[in-house]
């Protein structure tokens, strides 16, 4: 069985000299995110996101802003999950290593601010809420969102890489629901809050040119609690810890190495089934959207994904004991390949 390693106290996440100092997970983000540890050949290869993805089934939104030294980037998709229109907004800036930064700790409340020529987003997390703003004046898009944030367990794991000094600390933060709406030319498409829910993908570190990774992830009311789970896998060394969870009723039950019975790369639109070793997570996603995206200039450089969207079906096991039959609840799952 896969070895998980918790982290219950406060710890440098970086050694003097930029070495990862805590290797494992925690259910609240308590590293010290010192990057100020990182050395200075490293720093041109820092990567900093957040990245909010929200969905109510039929439609997809994600705002991102990203810093990663050469560059910084606000963007925002919304896509329609039934007809696959498409609607892209964004403004990248040049050089900025050392502009942008973005917030140590994405469980305190903090502001950031992005604002560049007819493009303005803002992240406003407080005790309880979360609100997100975008604007694209050029093209009239206007966004705006609350997502209420109780008082939840997320996962958060420090992973190294075989590269010496190369890191990745993740916080997934499900189960938030949301209520807003997204404007374009006067045309508005209403999110409910009920039906509508948020997960947070907050990064922060220093990786290798070249990777791939699966990252599933869903969230929904289930015998009337809140329910999500995340799997990421196939990213870094993954013997301290996977990135594997599932949440309910406001906290973080720990899954062991999660697999998929058969890789989908060669018909994403075919059933998925994932299986966790521990056998508390057995779920099958029937995919009814596959969303491809980017591509990788030359073989060298880029970022190419498919995100696939579907319902899964399936059972979850609590450490309590009590089993959860899940029934067509719409999800995510993505294989991406990333080179920059």
């Amino acid at each position: 069985m896969q070895k998980q390693i918790k982290i219950n106290e406060q710890v440098d996440l970086l050694k003097a000299d930029g070495t990862l100092n805590a290797k494992g997970y925690a259910t609240r983000n308590i590293f010290n995110y010192n990057r100020e540890n990182i050395p200075r050949r490293l720093k041109n290869r820092l990567k900093e996101w957040d990245f909010y993805q929200l969905s109510d089934g039929n439609y997809m939104v994600q705002i991102s802003f990203f810093n990663i030294s050469v560059a910084s980037c606000a963007s925002l998709t919304l896509l329609d999950l039934k007809s696959g229109r498409k609607i892209f907004s964004s403004k990248i800036v040049p050089f900025t290593k050392n502009k942008y930064r973005m917030p140590k700790n994405g469980d305190t409340p903090h502001r950031f601010e992005f604002l560049k020529g007819k493009i303005k987003l803002v992240f406003d997390a407080e005790k309880d809420t979360r609100k997100i703003f975008y604007s694209d004046l050029k093209k009239k898009i206007y966004a705006s969102f609350t997502l209420y944030e109780t008082d939840r367990e997320s996962i958060v794991i420090a992973t190294p890489f075989k590269q010496k000094r190369r890191f990745f600390l993740t916080q997934k933060l499900n189960c938030m629901p949301t209520e807003g709406c997204v404007e374009i030319k006067g045309n508005k498409i209403s999110f409910e809050k009920d039906k509508t829910f948020t997960v947070l993908d907050w990064g922060r570190g220093v990786w290798p040119h070249s990777n791939c990774w699966y990252w599933g992830n869903g969230s929904a009311y289930v015998d009337g609690k809140l329910f999500g789970f995340e799997l990421t896998w196939g990213f870094g060394i993954e013997d301290s810890a996977t990135e594997t969870a599932i949440f309910y009723d406001g906290k973080c039950e720990k899954l062991s190495a999660v697999r998929l019975e058969t890789p989908p790369q060669k018909n994403y639109l075919a059933p998925w089934h994932f299986l966790s070793d521990d056998g508390k997570f057995d779920m099958t996603m029937t995919p009814f959207y596959d969303y491809k995206n980017g591509a990788i200039i030359l073989g060298l450089v880029g970022m190419k994904s498919h995100q696939v969207h579907g319902l899964w079906s399936g059972t979850v096991k609590l450490d309590s004991g009590k089993t959860l039959e899940i029934k067509d609840m719409y999800a995510f799952c993505e294989y991406v390949v990333n080179k920059w």
